[in-house]
């Protein structure tokens, strides 16, 4: 019997919370490369195709789910993972979490001179069934780098706070629990930023931390 964050049941227009670490947890990340390389990965599974290009074979062959899976935060640890995603059709979430593994880990194996596993398993997955539970995951992964959270560079967090952009990061569904537009995007950010980086706020749900026995 798998463990319930193992099961792969993905319901169609749902919120999933998925993460996994290095096999026996060892750093799957090593330089910033390595960082550059996962991320170009997800941007490449979740931007529009480029048009074709005839002076390439193969050139747009690769798994794209671009509005079909959405990435609303993410946050890359050096022996870990989490993303926060959304899938409108069936099967999205395997497809884009098989595209992405793979092409990193023959990158990883390639440049390090390796072979075999280089996760713990299957990545594991929560299905994110209420509004206390959606706000607060997005605060438990923007967090997760602490103490120094607010300045971590391989996390969605700028992205919330209007210091990158990204169009395949989608951070609407998150922000728009923050204020109206109406009342400008600062409002909106500073909103955010006071949930995330106050002290005095409940943190996550049990259930959405990841297993770190």
């Amino acid at each position: 019997m798998p463990a319930k964050n193992e099961l792969k049941l993905y319901i169609v227009s749902g919120y999933y919370h998925l993460y996994n670490r290095g096999v026996d947890k060892r750093l799957i990340f090593l330089d910033e490369q390595d960082y550059a390389v996962f991320l170009r990965t997800i941007k490449d599974a979740l931007s529009p195709l480029p048009p074709p290009d005839p002076t390439r074979i193969n050139s747009v062959l690769r798994k794209n789910l671009f509005n079909k899976v959405d990435l609303l935060c993410f946050v890359l640890m050096p022996n870990h993972f989490h993303l926060f995603v959304y899938q409108s059709i069936q099967n999205g979430i395997e497809t884009f979490m098989r595209s992405i593994i793979t092409r990193y880990v023959k990158y990883f194996n390639k440049k390090y001179e390796r072979g075999g596993h280089l996760f713990q398993g299957r990545y594991k997955a929560i299905m994110v069934e209420n509004e206390p539970y959606f706000l607060h995951l997005s605060r438990y992964i923007h967090r997760n780098p602490m103490p120094n959270f607010k300045d971590y560079p391989y996390s969605s967090y700028p992205y919330y706070l209007g210091k990158k952009h990204a169009d395949w990061l989608k951070i609407e569904p998150i922000h728009s629990f923050f204020g109206t537009l109406q009342r400008g995007i600062f409002s909106r950010i500073s909103s955010y930023q006071h949930f995330v980086e106050d002290e005095d706020i409940e943190d996550a749900p049990e259930e959405i931390r990841m297993d770190e026995e």
